[in-house]
């Protein structure tokens, strides 16, 4: 599991400070936020992609594009223990220069049938050559199925000359009153410094107590692909130190490396301590390769906090999780992903497997199908299913399956 960005991990750090936190009650944390996430992920690889993972759906190239690529929907309904039923519908509409695609969450409600909670309405215009303005509007549902606009997040992405780029992305949310105020702005620029190296700034803006927004964190990272074809990246997150300087809150450096089909990835985080000597607190190695036929992925991460035990400021293996994907002679892709960890209750026995997920899909002549089960273990070391996704869509071309990154190193 990758480590946390920077704010995330100390909103984090606030919520378990006092030490009241139980590691079995973390655990079950975790593993319900996975539930959670995969209630909504094959919705979310449909409609409104993901960088990396092991996408359910995908949009295949097809020289014969026609108006069914263009527009298409797919129905998403989710089985999990302890969680309502819930279902996503979702469609995708093409029309020249604009994408529209819409996202309706139902809920099961008292008496058996499907209620709307939730609505997102993603909508993409190609402006111009150079710029793509993309607008996601979210609404949630009352007792009465009233849709109330929550959130605007706008977007406006221009390609500069010499392959820079300038992306400003805004967050606005609706108040006591319903109106609309903006609470986040993100002012990404990238500069292409040559041929092989790649620079990018990010600011984010978030409200202050005067009013108004201002600078609350910047990130300045750096790519440069050496003539080896190793791509290296180094990120670092800048906090306010609350006099008016800027002072380092993490530093995050990759590697990447191509082998042939074999693509390895390392990644090590550090931290500023209480004087300020930076220290690594994690360490991530992806492995992608294609072995026998089958496309395989395995992610480590190392880290100094082991759960259940006093960090002795070393690293750690603390999580595994290995994919294999593949394809039968009649189409059908099978995703299988077992996530290991250590048990807090005995840290020092290693990993053992917690978390079981099976992907399929399968071509339809409507359309494909598509199944997730997610199994997890219980208290007594039983697994048991805790969430099942079945979706069914009317795209001929969404039937492809990745667990590799889907784009390749900058």
């Amino acid at each position: 599991m990758p480590t946390p960005d920077v704010s995330e991990r100390y909103e984090h750090d606030q919520l378990t400070s006092d030490g009241s936190g139980k590691d079995g009650y973390r655990l079950w944390c975790r593993v319900m936020h996975l539930v959670q996430f995969m209630v909504l992920a094959i919705a979310a690889y449909l409609c409104f992609g993901v960088g990396s993972g092991a996408a359910l759906w995908g949009q295949t190239s097809d020289s014969q594009t026609d108006e069914a690529n263009k527009s298409w929907t797919a129905t998403t309904e989710s089985q999990s223990a302890n969680v309502e039923p819930t279902r996503i519908i979702e469609s995708h509409t093409q029309s020249g220069n604009r994408t529209v695609d819409k996202q309706s969450v139902q809920r099961l409600g008292s008496d058996g049938t499907y209620e709307p909670y939730q609505d997102i309405e993603k909508e993409t215009v190609q402006v111009d050559a150079d710029t793509v303005r993309t607008t996601t509007r979210t609404f949630d549902r009352d007792g009465d199925g009233v849709k109330t606009l929550v959130q605007v997040l706008e977007e406006d992405q221009h390609t500069l000359s010499g392959g820079g780029s300038n992306v400003v992305r805004s967050t606005s949310s609706t108040d006591v009153n319903g109106n609309l105020q903006l609470i986040r702005r993100q002012i990404e620029e990238t500069t292409k410094v040559n041929p092989n190296v790649e620079e990018t700034k990010t600011t984010v803006l978030l409200p202050s107590i005067n009013g108004g927004l201002v600078p609350s964190v910047k990130v300045q990272e750096r790519r440069e692909r050496e003539a080896n074809g190793t791509v290296e990246s180094q990120k670092t997150t800048l906090l306010p130190d609350g006099a008016g300087s800027w002072q380092v809150g993490e530093i995050r450096h990759t590697t990447t490396t191509q082998e042939g089909d074999s693509r390895r990835i390392d990644e090590r985080v550090s931290v500023p301590d209480s004087e300020g000597k930076l220290g690594e607190i994690s360490h991530t190695v992806s492995l992608d390769m294609k072995v026998a036929g089958e496309n395989r992925k395995t992610v480590e991460t190392y880290s100094v906090d082991v759960p259940g035990a006093v960090p002795d400021g070393s690293l750690h293996l603390v999580e595994r999780a290995t994919t294999a994907q593949h394809t039968s002679s009649t189409g059908q892709q099978t995703t299988e992903q077992q996530v290991e960890q250590r048990n807090a209750g005995d840290p020092d026995s290693g990993l053992q497997v917690t978390v079981l997920t099976t992907d399929t899909v399968r071509p339809v002549a409507s359309g494909g199908l598509a199944t997730r089960t997610i199994q997890a273990r219980d208290a007594n070391g039983s697994f048991g299913v805790i969430t099942v996704d079945t979706s069914k869509s009317d795209n001929i071309h969404a039937i492809q399956v990745q667990i590799a990154p889907s784009e390749k190193p900058k």
